[in-house]
């Protein structure tokens, strides 16, 4: 048997796969994102312990004596900050944390950061937050000793090892992502230095062993190896056997990603589109990445005081986009307008609007930005084939049939089952602990493929010009 453990923003969630890949068991824990000012957003690593411990505790009733190996994805581009004696210096800044923007700013201007990652430097990034806690706290800079991404201290707490992988590893702004190495120029322009990062594994290899209080404690045998593990996203392209090119995913989840498998390396930084490694050795991937997928939604269900999945169940057939938009930039935006300082906003209410129309808004708003994600993986000559959907937001028909309408894309959903990152890392576990390759990170099997409504392409066309229009109008007022 293999475990996964999926280290969410919003939960962690552990799955026991046998060695046929079937899906034995699974158990959630939930999680919560403290926001003590405008644009913060950060987590206690110590959550995360109680997190796993409790899924271990709930997945123990199924004999984990028989676990071979262990995979761990997650959240990426948390900042994670131990000391010398491996102590946790201060709640974890996460990825949708935006307060690091004028340190990203300044970072990206310095040519090498895009020249050596790939990538623009991103506010939501860890090195500009290591900028911005040496500014602003000094003192926890000082005693900096390592810096782990989340599914590392899970990692570190099971292993005992400092140990990072490259999908993860690339999301730093410190990383050599053609070479798949740390960066000593990059760690240079920021202070840091190579011993304050963990060591780099392939997610498919060995990082480590389970430590023995801990196999003893939930029942585990002897010996059981971590892997690498992967970011969440790269691992959910290994759960859904996205890593050849023409393969792609859309993820709706807190987040929206639309994540494209790369047979080589092609960055376009100017595009804001993430070029990364992918959790398999000699891969890459393409992300276009929006910061409120089902986060946006779940915010209207909340102003609404209503269940999510009512609002979504009463739509109905799919309808042209109306004359009422939403722009989803509740805490910023990446791909492709790289703004931490946009807003969202609905734009167009009139008397007609009701609460079906504005609905029908909020997943239009999200459905727009992942065309503008597809448009940018587009101009770099990233090709999309066949398209899988993933995450919570893709149990919305309605919504699943927006997206392949304004993608002009079909949209496969998997058979019933979670084929994200809890399963992706059970992969990469299974990987590490047989010597198994990419042959076994196969597609699921397809329960339904949402056709795009070819008599709505138009409306759909014309839907997302206005979005756009709005979008460049709300950006040029911030």
């Amino acid at each position: 048997m293999f475990l996964g453990l999926d280290l969410g923003t919003s939960g962690l969630k552990g799955i026991l796969m046998d060695d046929a890949q079937h899906v034995l068991a699974e158990a959630t824990h939930p999680l919560s994102v403290s926001r003590p000012q405008e644009g913060w957003s950060e987590q206690s690593p110590a959550d995360w312990l109680r997190a796993t411990e409790a899924v271990l505790g709930a997945l123990a009733a199924h004999d984990l004596s028989k676990v071979r190996g262990i995979g761990l994805s997650g959240q990426m581009h948390g900042a994670t900050l131990l000391d010398a004696s491996g102590d946790v210096l201060r709640p974890c800044i996460l990825w949708n944390d935006t307060r690091a923007h004028r340190e990203a700013v300044e970072l990206d201007g310095d040519p090498q950061f895009r020249q050596i990652t790939g990538n623009i430097v991103f506010p939501g990034f860890t090195a500009p937050k290591l900028v911005w806690i040496a500014r602003h706290e000094p003192k926890t800079f000082a005693k900096v000793s390592k810096v782990l991404l989340p599914k590392d201290y899970l990692r570190f707490w099971l292993t005992g090892e400092h140990v990072a992988e490259m999908s993860d590893a690339a999301g730093t702004s410190w990383f050599d992502t053609g070479v798949r190495d740390w960066s000593d120029a990059l760690l240079s322009a920021t202070n840091m230095r190579r011993e304050q990062m963990p060591r780099l594994v392939e997610g498919s290899e060995v990082s480590g062993v389970v430590r023995s209080e801990l196999a003893a404690r939930f029942g585990l045998g002897r010996d059981v190896v971590v892997a690498g593990g992967g970011g969440d996203n790269a691992a959910s392209g290994i759960g859904v056997g996205v890593v050849k090119a023409g393969q792609a995913f859309v993820s709706l989840g807190t987040s929206g990603v639309l994540f494209a498998a790369n047979d080589g390396y092609q960055p376009d930084p100017a595009s804001a589109v993430h070029s990364f490694c992918h959790a398999l050795p000699d891969t890459w991937h393409q992300m276009g990445v929006i910061l409120a997928a089902t986060d946006a939604l779940n915010w209207y269900g909340r102003l609404l005081n209503t269940d999510v999945a009512d609002l979504t169940d009463a739509l109905g057939d799919l309808a042209a986009p109306g004359k009422t938009r939403f722009l989803p930039y509740l805490g910023g935006e990446r791909t492709p307008l790289n703004d931490a300082a946009i807003r969202g906003a609905f734009i167009g209410l009139e008397h007609a609007t009701d609460r079906a129309a504005a609905t029908r808004a909020v997943l239009e708003g999200v459905t727009f930005a992942i065309r503008d994600c597809r448009d940018a993986l587009a101009a770099t000559g990233t090709r999309i084939e066949s398209l899988l959907a993933v995450g919570g937001g893709s149990r919305s028909r309605y919504w699943c049939q927006a997206i392949a309408t304004a993608l002009g894309t079909p949209v496969s959903l998997p058979v019933a089952g979670d084929f994200g990152g809890a399963f992706g890392a059970a992969r990469l576990g299974m990987m590490a602990a047989t010597g198994a390759g990419a042959e076994i990170a196969t597609p699921p099997t397809i329960s339904a493929v949402i056709e795009p409504v070819a008599a709505l392409s138009d409306a759909f066309d014309a839907g997302h010009a206005r979005y756009r229009a709005a979008a460049l109008a709300i950006k040029g007022l911030t």
